[in-house]
């Protein structure tokens, strides 16, 4: 079994429900909002791990979570995204924070839980995850998780040998010494500075009273300030990261600390971790933020999106504008398809739920026969595309010829480009269209057992 990153921290249930609010409420002056969708995603150390799950394909979750209902939804939330929770006891009932959302505006936020990890002796399978990890990420929300004394004291160890990146939050407790990168944004630099009693809340100043190897201050649009025992560095945010008139950056501070956990962990001096972790966080916010990892699910039936569009159309330009016209995070995957399966349908669920509309790129009959061979495929293209446009979470299908979709997703240019976990993103050749175009590449997890080369075979046999 391979070594896993761990992602450390207190999670909690996010919800936002979704509306229009186009009239007031007659009993008092305040908007009317009709729910259309309600969206549900793991928070706090839960979303970090979910963000580094779909970058490495061994994450394990610590955390504290409670046998209630929210509880089981956000395991079962975390479970479904390829991470594996372990957990420390709670007192309380989990934490569940419900924004209620008017085309794209917050309107209201009711939280409701009070659940802190337990104190005691730490499990013991908390510690053998911590000694086998070959990195870890702290996200910090101030519930007890990074401040249970065996957990700190296992981090101060395991830091002198893999790297240990900390994301602080104002009610938690100070980075354990020998961090190798400590996070804090800017309002949390300044905090940590006055409750210590000092103005000095430079990253300097930080990484000294930390004991860290590096402290980096995030400062948002403006990139971040890096410091390390060679000194302090602006890091900005590169010219080729997307602007987006978007503006909601949760998660934007989960995003920035599992790619620079990824980066150490890849060999990168901090340095060149911060600067990937910067351009990773505003290509994050950039795509929408948070909701890109929110499962869906209509508040009411309503008609299938995949009937405004014609499923056999190979025009992108209308495929895309129509769907923009929508507004969202629009979302792809691409495959031959050539017979549905499970493993196919959950892929195409899953990533339906990262986003607002799902585009799927069909490889043509001639592309099929490059990529497997003269008796591929079984399925002429017309036929795969009526059964793929027929399933409720795809909203468009595009016929392509080349062998890559690398053209076809220049012109699309989605928020999220979505395959497999059985491929790298070292594999995939698009790619790098993806991410010149503002997109984020996501690799989902795959289903054992499932093949149409394999169920073929077996047919034929």
């Amino acid at each position: 079994m391979r070594r896993p990153i761990v992602i450390v921290g207190d999670s909690m249930l996010d919800v936002d429900i979704e509306g229009s609010a186009t009239r007031l409420s007659p009993e008092a002056p305040v908007p009317v909002v009709d729910a259309k969708r309600i969206w549900r995603r793991p928070g706090g150390a839960g979303l970090a791990a979910v963000l580094a799950a779909r970058a490495q394909s061994d994450v394990v979750l610590v955390t504290a979570l409670a046998d209630d209902a929210d509880g089981r939804a956000l395991a079962d939330l975390l479970t479904a995204a390829g991470v594996r929770v372990v957990g420390l006891p709670m007192s309380g009932n989990t934490m569940c924070k419900t924004r209620i959302r008017a085309s794209g505006q917050s309107m209201l936020r009711l939280d409701h839980g009070d659940g802190t990890a337990a104190g005691g002796d730490m499990p013991l399978e908390v510690a053998d995850i911590l000694d086998d990890a070959k990195a870890v990420c702290v996200a910090d929300y101030g519930h007890g998780v990074a401040t249970h004394p065996g957990v700190r004291e296992h981090l101060e160890r395991v830091a002198e040998r893999i790297p240990v990146v900390w994301d602080p939050h104002p009610r938690g407790g100070a980075p354990t010494p020998g961090c190798w990168l400590v996070t804090p944004n800017q309002a949390e630099a300044e905090h940590f500075s006055e409750h210590d009693g000092s103005d000095a809340h430079s990253a300097e100043s930080l990484r000294t009273r930390w004991r860290a190897r590096a402290v980096c201050v995030t400062l948002g649009a403006r990139g971040a300030v890096l410091a390390t025992e060679d000194g302090s560095t602006h890091v900005a945010v590169p010219a080729s990261a997307p602007g987006s008139g978007r503006s909601d950056t949760c998660g934007a501070g989960d995003r920035f600390a599992v790619a620079a956990t990824v980066g150490l962990l890849a060999g990168q001096d901090a340095h060149a971790a911060v600067t990937a972790a910067v351009d990773a966080a505003s290509r994050f916010v950039a795509a929408g933020g948070a909701v890109g990892v929110s499962s869906a699910a209509p508040v009411a039936e309503g008609a299938s999106a995949a009937s405004e569009f014609d499923a056999l159309g190979g025009d992108i330009a209308t495929v895309r504008d129509r769907i923009r016209r929508r507004g969202g995070t629009l979302v792809a995957t691409g495959g031959c398809f050539d017979l549905l399966h499970t493993g196919h349908v959950r892929l195409l669920r899953g990533a339906r739920q990262l986003g607002d509309a799902l585009v799927v790129l069909l490889n043509s009959d001639a592309s099929v026969r490059a990529l497997k061979g003269p008796a591929r495929p079984v399925m002429a293209a017309e036929d795969r595309a009526r059964v793929l446009s027929a399933l409720a979470c795809v909203d468009a299908v595009v016929i392509f010829d080349e062998h890559s979709p690398e053209q076809v997703l220049e012109q699309l240019r989605p928020d999220v480009w979505v395959k497999g976990g059985d491929y790298t993103e070292a594999e995939l050749p698009e790619a790098d269209v993806v991410r010149r175009n503002g997109g984020e590449v996501v690799l989902l997890p795959t289903v054992a057992g499932y093949s149409s080369s394999n169920l073929i075979a077996a047919a034929r046999s």
